[in-house]
């Protein structure tokens, strides 16, 4: 064993768990405290301010000037109160995380003093340079100028010494540079159109919010074990190694008793959620070892997606105070389960009312099966949109195993529900229903409640689950950020919705009544709508064939699937909904593809690297102590040691063998990384280094998988699996 990797042992088994303490027993007593939430906001501003605030809130409109100017006070004396001496607008650039830029309140008084300032023009608007983050080409590099714009929809927060500001990022020309803002238009969309069709059954329903719960899963390393892995450290995932003896195959992992170590750093993050408003209620070890999940309560979507990305944000930091760090990857070890963020969503209205639970009566019913039918249509006809919102390298990794749905978007929504469905699709006459006729269609859809009660179990391979109350999107990365899978749904949902309720208003017109005309349109959305669901085995090769005949997409890799945006149908869809222009789209998918491209060429680059300067120098090592033992051997006992020294000699071969095939996978690697990067355009690169880059690397990594199982402990330089997943 090589000394860095003695020491990195010692280090870890060195450590002890670090508790955390708690400032009162109850939850309750500090949740919330470090934002800026409508409780502060009533002590902090004049009742004018507070309703100004609210109305932006609820309405999305503008914040005049007076009340920017008074918010902006109470918000920098309440930051200072909570130790803040910095603020920041927090946005979301197309990086995949958030970034920010911090500025101190104080402002030179002119007489060698200074005082705390900070007004409604700082609030409202910045002005970061936005030269260096991704672009696609919708503005030129040489210009720098972007702006950030305060979403009061999401409550400013102190973290550490910071007042952090949640904001939008546009350019110069107002093109969106960011995943809120088209999640913003996408959830003003949906409300839209789902508080139209609402209005046929509560004229007091005037708004929709989508929800979301999302449930984050992440891998635990310690610290010292991480460092001692370039892999890890420059890609989130090993690249190689041999699979323990017992991984997850005892399935003694899965919800078993926390480490304590783990258990220490749970409570740590959860403590600092709580402050920030995080409502995280539910911790578990998950299938894989060392392999965790947090999942909090569901709340609007915008709100809880910022929820997420600051939860990655406290367990990246938190996870460092324990001398552990976080994988998001979405694979980070071959042969275990990977990692993903379930997006449970689901669409409510002002006046508390599930748009995705069954009711206690026919026409709360028919409520239900409007949207719930409806958001199959939706994804029946732009599943490969659905796809294409969370490719990405990482899921590519985990889509198809046994731990994630298959690239096929599908819709599970039970026995009972089906049969339902398809009831629905025989019964509903084409001409005018007779007295008869609605009453078996009203015991027919009052019976849903039954039928739920009893439904199917949970099928884990279906990308799309309807669990009840909600949908289920399975097939979300866990290192995503869950705008742009919420953000396709709901723009989908929206429009599908607005076709509903114009085919529904023809009918109405043409001299239908109301629930018959609502009746028809649904059985004909079931009609058209039944390919996309599907009951049984995703994993199974039966279902690839059945999913070709009935004409859905597999795309198994993300440049594949990044090729969807391009399609003239999905720019119109974006544009016509108004959630991002042509130019926005096209500038999403050219980073997209370029992402890929760079994050495969790190994997390429680091994995040539660990093979020639680490590995290869392990393996030769090796072949050279085998060689002096064989000569050694041999000199002692001439002809007699010849015999005795057929093992070392087996294992020398067997060493040279992979070596030379290392050796020689390093040198098809970089050429074909030469010939990917010769390429002119991103989507090229990125095809090069899916097809032909990414299977060489796998090539080379089993290589090198292959001489840690020959080559001696004492020599191997890198932290094995078993060190990596077994030590608490």
């Amino acid at each position: 064993m090589s000394l860095n990797r003695q020491q990195v042992m010692h280090d870890v088994l060195e450590r002890q768990p670090k508790l955390p303490t708690r400032p009162e027993n109850k939850i309750s007593a500090y949740y919330g405290e470090n934002v800026f939430n409508k409780f502060v906001m009533r002590s902090y501003l004049p009742d004018e301010a507070y309703k100004g605030i609210l109305k932006a809130m609820e309405d999305s409109t503008p914040v005049d000037r007076k009340v920017a100017d008074q918010t902006a006070t109470a918000m920098k004396e309440w930051a200072i109160s909570r130790g803040a001496t910095h603020y920041t607008h927090w946005f979301q650039p197309l990086t995949g995380s958030t970034a920010e830029k911090h500025d101190s309140f104080i402002a030179p008084t002119g007489d060698g003093r200074a005082i705390e300032k900070f007004d409604g023009s700082l609030l409202v608007q910045q002005e970061p340079d936005a030269s260096s983050f991704p672009n696609g080409g919708i503005r030129n590099t040489f210009e720098a100028r972007g702006y950030t714009l305060w979403d009061p929809t999401s409550p400013a927060f102190v973290m550490g010494e910071t007042l952090c500001i949640p904001t939008i990022f546009i350019s110069y020309t107002g093109f969106a540079l960011d995943n809120k803002t088209p999640l913003l238009k996408a959830l003003s969309a949906v409300d839209n159109a789902a508080t139209s069709v609402c209005q046929y059954f509560d004229k007091n329903i005037t708004k929709v919010n989508a929800s979301l719960g999302w449930e984050q899963e992440y891998f635990l390393v310690d610290k010292s074990l991480y460092a001692a892995r370039p892999d890890l450290a420059m890609t989130g995932r090993a690249l190689f190694g041999a699979q323990p003896a017992k991984g997850q195959q005892l399935d003694d992992h899965y919800f078993g008793s926390i480490p304590q170590r783990v258990g220490a750093f749970m409570k740590d993050f959860e403590l600092e959620a709580h402050k920030l408003g995080i409502p995280v209620t539910t911790r578990h070890n998950e299938v894989a070892p060392n392999q965790f999940e947090v999942a909090p309560v569901y709340e609007e979507a915008n709100l809880a997606n910022d929820h997420n990305l600051l939860l990655m944000e406290l367990l990246e930091i938190v996870a460092q105070k324990h001398d552990f760090r976080v994988l998001l990857h979405e694979k980070p070890f071959p042969g275990l389960n990977g990692s993903g963020k379930h997006n449970n969503w689901s669409l409510g209205t002002n006046t508390g009312v599930n748009l995705l639970k069954p009711g206690t009566n026919p026409k709360t019913n028919l409520r239900f099966l409007t949207f719930f039918v409806n958001t199959l249509a939706a994804l029946h006809t732009h599943a490969d949109i659905v796809r294409a919102s969370f490719a990405g390298v990482g899921n590519d990794h985990r889509l198809g195993a046994n731990e994630a749905p298959p690239a096929i978007i599908s819709a599970f929504i039970g026995s009972q529900l089906s049969e339902l469905l398809d009831g629905l699709e025989k019964h509903i006459k084409a001409g005018k229903l007779t007295p008869a006729d609605k009453t078996a269609l009203k015991l027919e859809i009052g019976r849903i409640p039954e039928a739920l009660l009893d439904n199917t179990d949970r099928n884990r391979t279906s990308p799309f689950a309807f669990t009840g109350n909600k949908f289920e999107l399975r097939a979300v990365g866990s290192s995503a950020n869950c705008a742009v899978p919420m953000t396709v749904l709901n723009t989908i949902v929206a429009e599908q919705l607005n076709k509903f309720k114009t085919s529904v208003d023809a009918r109405i017109k043409k001299g239908d009544g109301k629930d018959e005309a609502i009746l028809k349109e649904l059985q004909a959305l079931i009609k058209k709508s039944k390919d996309i669901r599907f009951e049984g085995n995703g994993y199974g090769h039966e279902w690839v064939k059945e999913a070709k005949k009935r004409g859905l997409s597999n795309m198994r890799t993300s440049p594949e699937a990044l090729g969807v945006w391009g399609r003239k149908e999905v720019i119109s869809l974006f544009d016509d909904l108004k959630v991002l222009k042509p130019e926005e789209l096209a500038a999403r998918r050219e980073i997209e593809y370029e992402k890929y491209m760079m994050k495969r060429q790190i994997e390429a680059t680091i994995a040539c690297d660990l093979a020639q300067n680490t590995i290869l120098p392990a393996a030769i090592s090796y072949q050279n102590f085998l060689l002096e033992n064989i000569m050694g051997v041999e000199e002692a006992f001439g002809k007699k040691g010849t015999k005795m020294v057929n093992p070392q000699r087996d294992l020398l071969e067997r060493t040279s063998s992979i070596v030379n095939e290392l050796y020689t996978s390093i040198g098809k690697l970089n050429n074909e990384m030469d010939k990917a990067n010769a390429m002119k355009s991103h989507q090229k690169q990125a095809e090069a280094y899916g097809k032909v880059v990414t299977p060489l690397i796998e090539e080379l990594g089993n290589s090198c998988t292959v001489l840690e199982g020959l080559i001696d402990n004492e020599i191997w330089p890198l932290p094995k699996f078993t060190e990596l997943l077994f030590t608490r």
